[in-house]
């Protein structure tokens, strides 16, 4: 992936630094539109990345959006993506964001609350539109993933009950501006082990029964996202295996006519573009520590620091023995720390370091905490210009 040419130019440019690979993001691109089936649609969901090289690439492929804020829902129509494949989730919309979303005709709002509901239905009365709503389903399912990317068990905060279903279908018979088209899962994040969806498939097979036994009209279930990526081995595992995922619904799900599949994948289409560039700044022996400091922290990438989570790190100029590092970053925080006890490239000053597969949730999340410099992005079609 890293060319010696690649390698140079790097050298010449301030870190540290998001590098994205084009060419594997449209891969993954072309791999997920060829591996899904007619009846499927997918909205990419924003929150993993919103840089506007990779939202153009996204938007050739003519996927929808899964926003979680006005804002979100804003940058996607400024960038020309049709309102009518934008769904809206998250379990905080404000009024003002609501508005949003009813002026522009979203396709969909997944829903996970009764005064949500009741909120989006008072909004499209005085705004004189009829909104689509989905309701999002807690189904208590264990995602398999780290605790804070469950969001579909007992103690989450997301979704509802599927007990109180029955109470929350007699009150929206009740809105006139409001109308139900479908019902919403999104069980957790950095899901791998696939077994976790044939639950899900089993469990939205019963809802969707449920709602055909009381005669309700469901066109649409929305099974979220969650797919994973491979943090340990990323050449190893450049693209998902789509085909594998959408089998199994295709598989499992029963249908009824005219109904449609939502996917809300993020992290699995851009994860492995992305790449944190980052220049060696000292090496130090602490105790039975020895310690790499680098230019990058939390502050460009946080989830080492918020999940314990793993990235694999390579040495660009290195290909001496393997030594036994802590690498960490410069910021006032014990939790920036990127990883400890890792075997890497005897190391010395100046090295870059690459740490891998930071396309979801790394530029997206970072903040000028310290008062850091807000990182530079560039891409593999535009970076020797």
């Amino acid at each position: 992936m890293f060319n010696n040419n690649l390698i140079t130019k790097f050298n010449t440019l301030e870190t540290p630094f998001y590098y994205y690979d084009l060419n594997l993001l449209e891969n993954t691109l072309k791999a997920l539109v060829n591996s899904k089936y007619n009846n499927f649609y997918i909205h990419y969901a924003i929150k993993a990345n919103n840089n506007n090289e990779i939202i153009k690439r996204i938007k050739k492929f003519d996927l929808g959006i899964d926003a979680v804020s006005g804002n979100e829902i804003i940058k996607a129509l400024d960038l020309d993506f049709d309102p009518k494949k934008i769904v809206f989730s998250g379990v905080g919309k404000t009024q003002n964001e609501i508005q949003i979303g009813v002026r522009n005709n979203i396709y969909s709002f997944n829903c996970e609350s009764l005064h949500e509901i009741e909120l989006i239905n008072i909004i499209s009365k005085k705004l004189n539109r009829k909104s689509n709503i989905a309701i999002r389903l807690n189904p208590n399912i264990d995602s398999h993933s780290h605790k804070y990317m469950k969001t579909a068990i007992s103690d989450s905060k997301f979704g509802i009950q599927i007990s109180d279903l029955p109470l929350f279908i007699d009150r929206i018979n009740q809105f006139d501006n409001v109308s139900l088209i479908g019902f919403h899962f999104h069980i957790g994040s950095q899901i791998t082990d696939l077994d976790v969806f044939l639950k899900l498939s089993k469990i939205a097979n019963d809802i969707n029964l449920y709602f055909k036994e009381n005669n309700i009209l469901i066109k649409d279930i929305n099974l979220g996202g969650g797919l994973g990526i491979d943090y340990g081995e990323p050449d190893k595992n450049l693209i998902p295996n789509f085909n594998k995922y959408f089998d199994i619904f295709k598989k499992e799900l029963k249908l009824y006519k005219n109904q449609k599949i939502h996917f809300e994948l993020g992290r699995s289409i851009v994860g492995q573009s992305g790449t944190l560039v980052s220049k060696v700044l000292y090496i130090k022996k602490s105790f039975n520590k020895k310690f790499i400091i680098i230019d990058a922290g939390m502050t460009e990438l946080i989830r080492p620091a918020l999940y314990n989570s793993h990235h694999h790190i390579q040495n660009l100029m290195s290909d001496s023995i393997l030594k036994k590092y802590d690498i960490v970053g410069p910021l006032c925080e014990s939790s920036d720390t990127f990883i400890k006890d890792f075997y890497l490239n005897k190391t010395k000053i100046n090295d870059l370091l690459a740490i891998r597969s930071v396309g979801a949730y790394g530029e997206v999340m970072s903040s000028n905490y310290n008062l850091r410099k807000k990182a530079s992005s560039y891409y593999s079609d535009s970076i020797f210009e």
